[in-house]
């Protein structure tokens, strides 16, 4: 057993709340969310406890990839609001206790960038190099990379008769970290932030910066297509760890923030690498392994190509983070965000049990070792939304996806729009639901996407008034953070790790071992706790369904997606 380790540190104690302005609280009609309506939300953040708000980009941008394509890092989107809003959004969060993270987007800005507008003017243009441009090869693109959002990755400039790179949106450039100007443009950027009292970064596809020397052709993986998959060529490339070093160097180690990368393909290793406290780069980062346990690994439509998960895949992915990185490094744990569908539409039962399998994932990843963060709805159970046709979705990869294999490739459009129905970006960006009113709430004009058509039943002015909402129950795992460091700083042992149903795991602490009993399924197993598990004493913290206290937990026959955990002495 340990003790509450020297590195305790306020980032690992913490819970964050991660807001996407676009779609959280609009102030004045024009039915996009913006500062003022965050600023109108604060109460009902401090009341469910969070202590920290990540803020999805806000920055002056054309919107291309909802604000991720930035056209100057140091101003606000006219859409919401001016930069004294921000001020104040700042005042009042720290105000009432709580901490503020921006998204720092700096693999690529948006091909409105002054940056980008000067580099393309010429070939000698003093901000040319601030890109990677290449001529192209065989009357074609430079090399044979596909871009995350389909098609090729790179786009032809006729000013100047060359290509740029762009591993995204064809509006979203990536910049040359090659060049020690771009560094330093950004380092000081970064800094002027910091300045104004923000408490870190949120650092978006942060391991990509480093390209490989020669930027040579991907190996034909798909040879239905003419552009594959080069990740190798660009995900952990050889100069990343320098970068990263820089700017700790000279920007990050100077505050006392907390920093979080979003690191696609990273396995524990490079976790370590990035996350451990004597060397490393960041505070903790986001993996991505479980949100990929229900795409069929090597298929062509990649993400869209769904299979049924399992359990027993879930419990090793999650298991090998929590065990694998315990005193080396630090998790970050989550099931949703701005990218990703809604957990309780894709791991729990969003119709029949969608508030007990709700409260049975918060107990679940909440309990776990590593920062736990909630995203915007997800705290009362907002469930995915099924839009009748391709024409009432605004994200730009699902766009690109239909354009490329329903319009191009002549893909059966029931069985995309399903896909995007299960998995597709905007899940996770219609409009908060506030209240029962029109809109949910949310505008008093037309929203910018239209508002899931289940707000009438699920929306906070509901959950707020019923105290066995998802809501009253994420308050009480976050007050439980609070007053348990078993909970922060525990180690954990998976347990039953062959079951299909349970998912039950133990976390130790000093003379104190935590017990995490959670039902993934509707049916009503029996769990027998392993004999190895010992106590003279049991106290039940938190429940999703009615427990008699005194119960014996030697065996426990489980209610449908029902969640318990035991302090046991």
């Amino acid at each position: 057993m340990e003790s509450i380790p020297k590195t305790k540190q306020w980032w690992k104690e913490a819970v964050v709340y991660q807001i996407y302005p676009r779609s959280f609280k609009d102030s004045n009609g024009d039915g996009i969310g913006d500062l003022r309506g965050i600023i109108e939300k604060l109460d009902y953040l401090q009341e469910l406890g969070v202590d920290v708000v990540w803020l999805s980009p806000v920055y002056q941008s054309p919107n291309d990839d909802n604000g991720y394509d930035i056209s100057d890092y140091q101003d606000i989107m006219d859409e919401f609001g001016t930069l004294s809003d921000w001020d104040e959004l700042l005042r009042e969060m720290h105000a009432r206790g709580m901490k503020l993270v921006m998204d720092l987007v700096v693999n690529h800005t948006s091909d409105e960038h002054h940056w980008f507008i000067e580099s393309r003017k010429s070939k000698d243009n003093p901000y040319r190099d601030y890109y990677i441009w290449r001529p192209g090869k065989d009357g074609k693109e430079p090399n044979n990379w596909q871009s995350f959002f389909s098609g090729s990755a790179w786009q032809y400039d006729e000013a100047t008769g060359e290509y740029y790179l762009h591993l995204f949106s064809k509006k979203q450039p990536d910049l040359n970290w090659e060049n020690e100007k771009v560094r330093e443009e950004i380092f000081n950027m970064m800094t002027w932030w910091l300045d104004r009292g923000i408490d870190g970064f949120r650092m978006d596809v942060i391991n990509l910066l480093s390209k490989v020397e020669g930027l040579p052709d991907a190996p034909v993986t798909n040879p239905n297509d003419r552009y594959q998959w080069g990740g190798q060529y660009f995900v952990n490339g050889p100069k990343l760890m320098d970068y990263l070093r820089e700017m700790k160097e000279k920007v990050l180690s100077k505050y006392d923030i907390m920093t979080v990368g979003e690191t696609p393909m990273v396995t524990t290793e490079d976790a370590i690498q990035f996350t451990n406290e004597q060397d490393g780069v960041m505070n903790m980062l986001f993996q991505f392994e479980h949100m990929d346990v229900d795409s069929k690994p090597g298929s062509h439509l990649g993400k869209w190509d769904i299979q049924p998960w399992k359990l027993t895949d879930l419990k090793k992915i999650m298991s090998k983070w929590q065990v694998e990185l315990h005193g080396k490094g630090w998790n970050s744990l989550y099931l949703e965000n701005h990218d990703q569908p809604r957990s309780v539409s894709r791991f729990g039962d969003d119709k029949t049990y969608r508030v007990e399998s709700a409260k049975m994932l918060a107990t679940w990843l909440h309990m776990m070792q590593g920062t736990p963060y909630i995203y915007q709805g997800q705290e009362i159970g907002m469930t995915n939304v099924a839009f009748p046709s391709i024409e009432y979705y605004r994200d730009v990869e699902t766009i690109n996806l239909w354009n490329d294999v329903v319009v191009n490739k002549g893909y059966d459009p029931d069985q995309i729009l399903k896909a995007i129905h299960y998995r597709g970006r905007d899940n996770a960006r219609t409009p908060m639901q506030w209240d029962a009113t029109e809109h949910a709430g949310f505008t008093t004009g037309t929203p910018w996407i239209h508002v899931n058509p289940n707000y009438r039943d699920i929306n906070v002015e509901q959950a707020l008034k019923d105290e066995n909402s998802v809501f009253h129950y994420y308050k009480k795992l976050i007050r439980l953070r609070k007053e348990h460091p078993i909970i922060v700083y525990g180690s954990y042992e998976l347990l039953l790790e062959d079951d299909e149903q349970i998912y039950a795991y133990l976390r130790k602490f000093n003379d104190e071992q935590l017990l995490v009993v959670t039902n993934f399924s509707s049916d009503q197993p029996t769990f027998t706790l392993p004999s190895h598990v010992t106590f003279t004493e049991k106290q039940l913290l938190i429940s999703n369904h009615a427990v008699d206290e005194n119960e014996p937990i030697e065996t426990i026959v489980l209610k449908p997606y029902e969640a318990r955990v035991y302090k046991l002495k």
